[in-house]
């Protein structure tokens, strides 16, 4: 059970209503995960939607290379809802399934070529330390070049919120669908 009510259509503000149709008539095409939640604040959830389709849609970073970096910090953020949402876009933008299941296993995934290795391992120790070493820093910049660099940083940033709010108000999976790893909440002690 999620830990927040989730405004619907019929109840929502002007303002929240607003945000919910420009949400729904964009590239997504719903709203789901962490939108629900923002939406009590709807200056926020508009401001959030923004960043989000611009990370997600508008950058140097193929489809691939950001869902290789949102399925890293979803499972180092250990949010099943995340994971669950993006599994399928990485599958869809090509990332192979043997990745996948690396990632899943937080094992780091053989044959990986240079860009994706740069962008492996920076989001790791982005996520792991909350920066990066100047290797890897380099190495991201040889990749991806300094716009590149900044806007996956960006990417880990947004996505560690999304992941954040996912688990800290219990945004549920959707029926029937098993998490493929335990919130931090739901772990043993």
């Amino acid at each position: 059970m999620p830990r927040l009510s989730f405004p619907s259509p019929d109840t929502m503000s002007p303002e929240q209503l607003a945000v919910h149709n420009k949400v729904v008539s964009g590239p997504r095409g719903e709203i789901k995960g962490p939108l629900r939640a923002a939406l009590h604040n709807a200056e926020l959830a508009d401001r959030w939607q923004a960043l989000g389709a611009l990370l997600r849609y508008q950058t140097t970073l193929t489809p691939r290379q950001s869902e290789l970096a949102i399925l890293i910090t979803g499972r180092h953020c250990r949010s099943p809802f995340e994971w669950f949402a993006h599994v399928p876009e990485a599958e869809k933008a090509g990332l192979p399934q043997g990745v996948i299941e690396a990632l899943l296993a937080q094992r780091r995934p053989e044959g990986l070529d240079a860009t994706d290795a740069a962008i492996y391992q920076f989001a790791l120790e982005l996520n792991q330390t909350h920066s990066v070493s100047n290797a890897t820093h380099a190495a991201a910049v040889a990749a991806l070049g300094e716009r590149g660099a900044v806007e996956l940083t960006a990417l880990v940033g947004y996505y560690t919120l999304v992941a954040m709010t996912l688990n800290a108000h219990e945004i549920p999976l959707p029926a029937g669908v098993e998490p493929a790893f335990p919130r931090p909440q739901d772990e043993p002690a």
